[in-house]
Parts: C-alpha cells; sequence; structure tokens
C-alpha cells in the first residue's frame, strides 16, 4: 500500500512516500481504510518532540474511513462502519485505529471534515470541559485562535455557552472567524492582549485561557486572567518553551495553570477522553451546531506542499489530506 513516513532532524522534519505491507489488526485494534486524515502541526515541529530523531516512523496521527477488518476482541463496531479516530500512520491507504478510541462519524459528515475532527477536538475537550470546567457565560480567550486547535476551541466554547476572545497577527483572520461567533478579536500588533481583555470584560478578565502560542505571551495572558481563572498551555509555536512566572497573580488570584497534552496517557485516560467527548459534544457535529473549518483539502501526493502550507502559518482551520482509496482487501 502508498504510505507516507516521516523523519526528524537537527533542521526540522522530511517526509518520504513508501509502498508498505497493510499492518494486521491486534488485539483491540481495526483495520481501516482511510479516507481522509488531518495535519496536525506538532507532528511536523521536531521541537515538540511527537516525532523523535531517528529512523522514519509512518506519518499521521489521526484520520477517518471505513472498517475493513476487525482486530480479536472487537465489539461494537461492524466491517464496512464508518469511523474517525486518533490513527498512527493515518497517511496511508490503511491504518489501524484502536476500537476504545475510535468513534462512529454522524451521518451528514464528510470524510475530509471527518478526517479533521479527532485529535483537535479531543484535545479542546480535555482544554474547555474535563480540565477547563468552562460553563456558560464565562470569557475563553484563545491565543493564535486561527490555528486548528483555536478554532476548534472557539466553536466548541460557543456550543459551551461562552464568550470568546481571539487573538491573531492577522486582522484578516479575524474577521473570517466572527462568522463563526467570534465575540472579541484581538490583532496582536495592536494593544497588548490582557489590556484589551480586560476593558472587554469590564475589568473581571478571562475565566479560561488557551495558549496555543507558547512562552512569548505566557506573562500577558496571567495578566488577563481573572479571580479562579484557568490557564491551558497546548502548544509553543514560538518555540519559546520557558517564561517568568508572576507568582504574586497566582496566588492573589488563586489561578490554576495546566498542561494538555496526549504525549504521556495512557491508552484508558485517552479512552476516557473518547467517551467524554462522544457524549457531551458529539451531538454538536451531528445535529449541525459545529461544523470543522478546513481551510484547504491536499491530495494525498501533495503531502509536502501541504506541510510547507502548514509551516507558513497561513491557514485558518484545518488542513487535511485527502486517502487514495486503496483497493478492497479480501479477507484473511
Amino acid at each position: 500500500m502508498r504510505s507516507w513516513w516521516i523523519q526528524a532532524g537537527s533542521t526540522g522534519t522530511t517526509v518520504e512516500a513508501r509502498e508498505t505491507a497493510v499492518p494486521e489488526p491486534g488485539e483491540g485494534q481495526m483495520l481501516v481504510r482511510m479516507r481522509a486524515a488531518g495535519l496536525n502541526r506538532g507532528e511536523f515541529i521536531a521541537a515538540h518532540g511527537l516525532t523523535k530523531p531517528g529512523a522514519p516512523k509512518p506519518a499521521g496521527t489521526e484520520g477517518a474511513g471505513e472498517v475493513e477488518r476487525l482486530g480479536p476482541g472487537v465489539s461494537g463496531f461492524r466491517v464496512g462502519e464508518r469511523v474517525m479516530g486518533r490513527c498512527p500512520g493515518a497517511f496511508a491507504e490503511y491504518a489501524l485505529m484502536q476500537a476504545c478510541e475510535t468513534m462512529a462519524v454522524p451521518a451528514g459528515i464528510g470524510w475530509e471534515e471527518a478526517g479533521s475532527i479527532p485529535l483537535v477536538f479531543l484535545v479542546v475537550y480535555d482544554m474547555l470541559v474535563d480540565q477547563g470546567r468552562l460553563q456558560p457565560g464565562e470569557w475563553l480567550l484563545v491565543t493564535g485562535i486561527s490555528s486548528g486547535v483555536g478554532v476548534a476551541a472557539l466553536q466548541a466554547g460557543k456550543v459551551l455557552g461562552a464568550k470568546v476572545a481571539g487573538t491573531s497577527r492577522s486582522k484578516d483572520k479575524l474577521a473570517r472567524l466572527a462568522a463563526l461567533g467570534l465575540d472579541l478579536g484581538l490583532c496582536t500588533t495592536d494593544a497588548p492582549i490582557a489590556d484589551a481583555v480586560l476593558q472587554a470584560t469590564g475589568g473581571r478578565g478571562a475565566d479560561l485561557v488557551v495558549n496555543t502560542v507558547g512562552g512569548s505571551v505566557f506573562a500577558d495572558c496571567v495578566r488577563a486572567l481573572g479571580f479562579e481563572g484557568r490557564l491551558a498551555t497546548v502548544g509553543y509555536l514560538d518555540g519559546v518553551v520557558k517564561a517568568e512566572m508572576d507568582l504574586e497573580a497566582l496566588h492573589a488570584k488563586r489561578l490554576r495553570l495546566f498542561g494538555v497534552s496526549n504525549k504521556l496517557r495512557n491508552a484508558e485516560q485517552r479512552a476516557r477522553t473518547v467517551r467524554g467527548f462522544t457524549r457531551d459534544l458529539l451531538p454538536a457535529f451531528a445535529d449541525g451546531r459545529i461544523r470543522p473549518l478546513i481551510d484547504r483539502v491536499f491530495a494525498f501526493e501533495e503531502l509536502p506542499q501541504a506541510k510547507a502550507f502548514m509551516e507558513a502559518n497561513a491557514q485558518v482551520g484545518k488542513i487535511v489530506l485527502a486517502s487514495p482509496r486503496g483497493p478492497a482487501l479480501s479477507s484473511p
């Protein structure tokens, strides 16, 4: 089968196309005939550590397709069913999904949309619901809101009843997101983030801040938080992984700081998030309250171009790689 592989080096990551064998599903796994897969920035940035130096490995981390085969111990799914989920090696004709981390694709959701949902919205669910405890009427601030995670946080935050502020260096991107319900767009080339948030909230500050940018905005994020505010750190696009901490603000405002990453989580912890997302947010996709925002869909052969487009920070929302329509397999 056709597949893409990724390798981390001293100056970044590279991808190469290969012909490889179709994997066999093991205990608790399903073989999925891939239809679409989402790009995730963390995989392509060597400094994030998701792609470690050394031998190349199968590329792609999430996707959607049809169940081709069920491994031992799998129940609740059937051959031919439309599914989506976390999927190592997703940039291929076929890939394996753990059944406990797989979700049925709601009717009315297309392949490209389904391929863009799993990781980014599971991360957002972790930030806003599991750890962030976002409540209706609260203010959510998202830095770098035009990213895949940022747009998903905006959409989920609105469904949860929050008011959402977001930052970007591009006024054009902020204008595009106003159609998705962005209450306050903050261009980072204008006034400092914290001052604008405090003014918009009548001095109260944000209840929850999602920092997708990194250490360069950490101090301003802390300043923007209100009493008993929560700060989620999910990325560092700026490459700045250290920042000074205002202990007085942490103490006086009773702040809570937490990180969001799947890197060290075990299978049961990830599966628990899948169950919560399926219960609390997936219905919003089924009834149309959330439609994933896809900036561009690239053909399977165009992964290098898709990678370059992501690295240029040009997108608003998700970038998706269409999967080749691999031939049906004969029964094992």
